[in-house]
């Protein structure tokens, strides 16, 4: 690691400080969300197919992103939470218990736009699969983000499954 590691990747592509943008607080060692104790992040890509579109056959590039805030043995203690909408246009399953508690104790999934109820049907079979004492409570409504991928990706063919 070099001493401008909190200015560049390791891509070497600039980051937000580079550019004089100031956050507060220091990065920690990797200048990574997995600098914070407790706190896994896994991820699935999906790529095929060449080409003009094809709905339902691709090109497919697009995939989920899962976040999970604390350690397994961990994950029915809530963690505190809060929202921000950059436009107002992006789908955010769970936002709304996040705004009435401030808190929640599921994974936190990231994938394309049509694919957000996939994602959060997927971390619910997960977690009572995984860790079914975080759902003692008899229900579960885990956090799924979206971000439109359609640019790239046969976003209409629904690969996630």
């Amino acid at each position: 690691m070099t001493d401008n590691h909190h200015q560049t990747t390791p891509s070497g592509r600039l980051r937000a400080r580079a550019f004089g943008i100031c956050f507060d607080g220091t990065p920690g060692p990797f200048n990574a969300i997995t600098d914070v104790a407790g706190v896994a992040v896994g991820y699935s890509t999906l790529i095929s197919g060449d080409g003009a579109l094809v709905v339902g056959k691709g090109p497919v590039r697009t995939g989920v992103t899962a976040i999970l805030p604390r350690p397994r043995a961990e994950m029915a203690t809530p963690v505190f939470a809060g929202i921000f909408s950059q436009n107002g246009n992006g789908e955010l399953t769970g936002s709304h218990i996040i705004e009435e508690t401030g808190a929640f104790n599921f994974p936190i999934t990231i994938t394309n736009t049509h694919s957000c109820g996939v994602s959060r049907d997927a971390t619910l079979r997960w977690m009572q699969r995984v860790l079914p004492a975080a759902l003692d409570s008899g229900w579960g409504l885990p956090v799924a983000a979206e971000t439109y991928d359609g640019f790239l990706n046969d976003i209409n063919g629904h690969h996630l499954r």
